[in-house]
């Protein structure tokens, strides 16, 4: 479970956020407020709430009506953009309702700035285990 000061380390990182599946914005940093603000991130926090619900739908409509597996649940995306580019990742949501419990973790987000973007070090970054006990 990777903290938004941790991706804050990535590189290119503009910003990063937490955000419920309703799309509202809990917490956030940012690193260049010139180029992004709380506003633009509330916006944001809005976009991939409501992308994530759409890409559930797709997933398991298309795992019903095939009967292929693999598409659902779905736990991480990249939106690329011109200039920047945000990834995704609710992988500690699907941790959680796999232990039972009642309340479920907040989406997190990054904005990588793309001439600086490292898909796969966000990627890695958010897919870490949460720490023991």
């Amino acid at each position: 479970m990777a903290t938004l000061d941790e991706l804050m380390e990535l590189p290119g990182a503009m910003a990063a956020f937490e955000f419920r599946g309703s799309g509202e914005l809990l917490e956030q940093r940012i690193a260049y407020p010139e180029r992004i603000n709380e506003s633009t991130l509330d916006l944001l926090a809005h976009m991939c709430a409501a992308n994530m619900s759409i890409a559930t739908m797709q997933a398991r409509g298309w795992e019903k009506v095939t009967h292929m597996k693999g598409f659902y649940p779905i736990q991480e995306f990249t939106l690329v953009g011109f200039d920047w580019s945000v990834v995704v990742s609710g992988l500690d949501r699907e941790r959680f309702k796999d232990r039972g419990k009642a309340s479920l973790p907040p989406f997190t987000g990054v904005v990588l700035a793309n001439e600086k973007a490292d898909y796969e070090a966000a990627f890695f970054t958010m897919e870490k285990p949460e720490p023991a006990p």
